[in-house]
């Protein structure tokens, strides 16, 4: 602990360095030197501290390494150095964007005001935790659908323009541009340059893709991406970016790393290809080939055009070489013979039912006749009629004074009645 002695004049403000910082007032101040060195005395009181968190910043001067070191889910950051002492004891492969845990101890550099951490040991965070963390977001985004083929957009035969999502003047963009340049040489790009790794990638990945997707020119976007250790992909797992691909409305086609290499992107991407080389072919079609398809396609319908013309041809010349056809007059002749035996026995069979039928009238006439009263009248007798209508029958109904109709062969006359004559009458 430091010591401050200063001798105090009567009458006058106790010297600076005699004060202590909580002690201090407006008309008796501390000086910067104990108020710093009380910030280092207490500091020194702290233990080492385990930190996880990933390097953003890397520098080497002169053997010792002034870094920084950010929290894996916010935006904190600390400062730390390492000796030049302790770095034969950590990972000499250690660079921007690897995760990592630290042991640090406080340190304030009182004649600086710096506060920063001193690290004694620094390692790779265990690969196993991170495969375990992924697995379990892994399970959870696959529990809520977002790997669901289902969801997945179909991408377009010929996409008019491609958005590109890689690293700026990587081999990636090179293999993409190449390969799809060289599938189908009028292929248009609108390439957004992003960090890959480290801490810019995912927020620069997000703003990229979220340009690309409100463009309505875009057609299908790829996310390109070299190979890499692990550590170097974990950005292309993070949730922020696998949720904003999932949600975005244009198709996108994964294309991280190599065939080994699978990235939660990897799944909820519309299309994972095994190499950016890869994304291009499946992205673009061949020129080649669809000439290819298309003369193959014309060969095959001029051939099955063919082949229906020359079968109706065929066809009709055997329709035209039959014989009902090739001299259809004497099927008419026959047919115009049967047709007038028809005739004349539909002619024979309707006079003799006309002939039949007039018999039995004549017969039917004959018997009316016979039982008609008119006839029983020509012969002289008459029918005689009472005013109420009742023909007379007996005398008996008509006394004398009755009068009556006599109807006879030719008309009818009026008589009254004389009365029952006697039968020896």
């Amino acid at each position: 602990m430091t010591v401050f002695e200063a001798t105090a004049v009567p009458g006058e403000p106790p010297p600076a360095d005699s004060v202590a910082p909580r002690d201090s007032t407006p008309a008796a101040p501390t000086s910067v030197a104990r108020l710093n060195g009380t910030i280092r005395d207490f500091i020194a009181r702290w233990n080492t501290v385990w930190v996880e968190g990933e390097i953003t910043s890397w520098n080497v001067r002169g053997g010792n390494v002034f870094a920084r070191l950010k929290d894996t889910r916010s935006d904190a950051q600390i400062s730390v150095r390492v000796w030049s002492s302790v770095r034969p004891r950590i990972p000499a492969d250690l660079a921007v964007g690897d995760h990592v845990v630290a042991a640090v101890k406080a340190d304030y550099f009182v004649k600086g005001g710096d506060f920063s951490f001193i690290v004694s040991a620094m390692k790779h965070v265990g690969l196993g935790d991170q495969l375990e963390r992924l697995e379990k977001l892994r399970v959870q985004l696959r529990q809520e659908g977002l790997f669901d083929s289902s969801r997945k957009k179909s991408l377009p035969f010929l996409p008019h323009c491609i958005g590109l999502i890689t690293g700026e003047r990587s081999d990636a963009e090179k293999d993409v541009h190449r390969n799809a340049e060289l599938r189908w040489p009028q292929v248009r790009f609108r390439t957004e340059h992003v960090a890959v790794q480290g801490d810019r990638c995912v927020p620069e990945v997000l703003a990229a893709l979220q340009r690309l997707d409100a463009d309505p020119d875009v057609d299908v976007i790829i996310i390109a991406r070299g190979g890499g250790d692990p550590q170097t992909l974990l950005g292309f797992s993070d949730e922020r970016l696998v949720r904003a691909v999932a949600a975005a409305s244009t198709p996108v086609v994964s294309a991280i790393g190599h065939e080994n290499d699978h990235p939660l992107l990897d799944d909820v991407a519309d299309l994972r290809a095994s190499t950016p080389t890869d994304a291009a072919k499946r992205v673009v079609p061949d020129v080649g080939e669809q000439r290819a398809i298309v003369a193959q396609l014309r060969a095959r319908a001029t051939t099955r055009l063919m082949q229906r013309v020359s079968h109706d041809i065929a066809q009709l010349e055997q329709l035209r070489s039959r014989p009902v056809l090739r001299s259809p007059d004497p099927i008419i002749d026959e047919r115009a013979q049967e047709v007038w035996l028809l005739v004349s026995r539909g002619r024979d069979t309707v006079t003799r039912g006309l002939d039949a039928a007039h018999r039995s009238t004549s017969e039917l006439r004959a018997s009316l006749r016979a039982l008609s009263p008119a006839a029983t009248l020509a012969r002289g007798y008459a029918i005689a009629h009472l005013d109420d209508g009742r023909i007379l029958s007996d005398a008996v109904d008509a006394p004398a004074g009755t009068a009556m109709t006599v109807t006879v062969d030719r008309g009818s006359i009026r008589a009254v009645s004389e009365g029952r004559i006697p039968e020896d009458r």
